[in-house]
């Protein structure tokens, strides 16, 4: 991931933390998963294997995109926590516009 993409990702995940449209730690995600509320499963760089691969599974079960990307500082860091090792979005909006720049589609509003 190039700089540029990981600052707009690092920004839209801070807005949605901002508007309480992220949910992250592992019990929780757990939960928002089960209840069918993520829109889309976010996983540290750094996180266990076996984190990656149980929430992996989750979201695949579920339809839910996944995207493995910084590391468990940084995505702390966007909301506003210490580490954290996975995050879900559950907002279909913010989670469109996390995969337009995943992808690198232009949104027109950068």
């Amino acid at each position: 991931m190039n700089a540029e993409i990981e600052k707009c990702t690092q920004n839209l995940l801070s807005m949605a933390a901002r508007a309480r449209r992220i949910l992250s730690g592992a019990f929780v995600v757990e939960e928002a998963l089960k209840r069918k509320q993520g829109t889309y499963l976010l996983l540290a760089a750094d996180a266990s294997e076996e984190t990656k691969t149980k929430f992996t599974r989750m979201a695949a079960q579920q339809n839910v995109p996944t995207a493995e990307l910084l590391t468990m500082q940084q995505l702390g860091h966007c909301l506003g926590k210490e580490y954290r090792a996975v995050a879900v979005l559950i907002d279909r909006g913010f989670a469109d516009r996390l995969s337009a720049y995943l992808q690198n589609i232009p949104t027109g509003v950068d």
